[in-house]
């Protein structure tokens, strides 16, 4: 993971771009991950663990949203990415709301959902995905994932 996080960093400052993160069901797991880099403060802002949909909102998420979409849905994510960067002030955001469980899986969200938004220089992409094993292996997984497919969008652009 380091060799990722080194290549997003080498990205970034490149650029002159910096990374903000929104993490609901990660925990604050992403920003650890980029912190665990020496030299990250010179490309990373922090990150928001918004884990009630309160929170969510007054980082600029729309109620309505959440209302009708539900706080893991591809929708709720893609604004978290967005309005994590206005927050923050940078170009680049990352964004996660899942079920981790044990509890709290429905339908159309079992345990193990995860979706995720990435806000790249105006851009955005989402994804949902679905992840098996326990508690802290759904997070870890759902980190990894969120970096890794952040490092391959940067390399793309």
């Amino acid at each position: 993971m380091q060799q990722v996080v080194k290549e997003i960093a080498e990205c970034l400052i490149t650029r002159g771009a910096s990374l903000a993160v929104a993490e609901s069901c990660t925990g604050g797991y992403v920003g650890k991950l980029i912190t665990d880099f020496p030299g990250s403060s010179a490309w990373f802002q922090g990150g928001v663990i918004c884990y009630s949909n309160d929170l969510k909102c007054k980082i600029g998420v729309e109620k309505n949203t959440i209302d009708t979409f539900g706080a893991v849905s591809l929708e709720v994510v893609e604004q978290l990415a967005e309005k994590i960067c206005t927050f923050a002030g940078c170009s680049v955001g990352l964004a996660i709301s899942g079920v981790a469980g044990p509890e709290g899986g429905t339908q159309y969200n079992p345990v193990g959902t995860v979706c995720f938004s990435w806000y790249v220089f105006g851009k955005t992409l989402s994804e949902k995905s679905t992840f098996q094993g326990e508690r802290n292996e759904i997070r870890h997984q759902a980190a990894i994932k969120s970096l890794v497919r952040l490092h391959n969008l940067l390399q793309e652009r």
